[in-house]
């Protein structure tokens, strides 16, 4: 078989275009102030739920924040969580952590971004 450029070029189109949907990621740094805000931790039940195709992104990492049943002491800065990449046609979503007991995060409406980088207060 005889190899062309334009086999070349669509392969290699393709490989890209696989890289940069499996390398998406969304990042939401929260910040906690108020009574009750001593300590705090995640549970890997906490996801990015699409509004329009209610699709579930999953949490991938944390930082500056245990993971449930640990605690992390709160000291001022905050936390990161880095999820799945979101649909494209997604405009807006939730961020909710899906435990049993009360009093889990949850931000409603979060407006999308073209840098999939957001800021939320609890």
């Amino acid at each position: 078989m005889q190899v062309s450029l334009s086999m070349i070029e669509t392969v290699t189109k393709t490989e890209v275009k696989t890289l940069e949907s499996e390398e998406r990621q969304t990042i939401v740094h929260c910040s906690i102030t108020g009574e009750g805000s001593e300590a705090y931790r995640i549970w890997p039940s906490t996801y990015l739920i699409e509004h329009d195709t209610y699709r579930k992104a999953k949490l991938i990492t944390a930082f500056n924040i245990s993971f449930a049943p640990q605690w992390t002491l709160n000291d001022g800065k905050g936390f990161t969580l880095v999820f799945e990449g979101l649909s494209k046609n997604c405009s807006f979503f939730d961020l909710k952590e899906v435990i049993p007991e009360d009093g889990g995060f949850e931000v409603l409406g979060i407006r999308r971004n073209n840098m999939d980088v957001y800021q939320v207060d609890f």
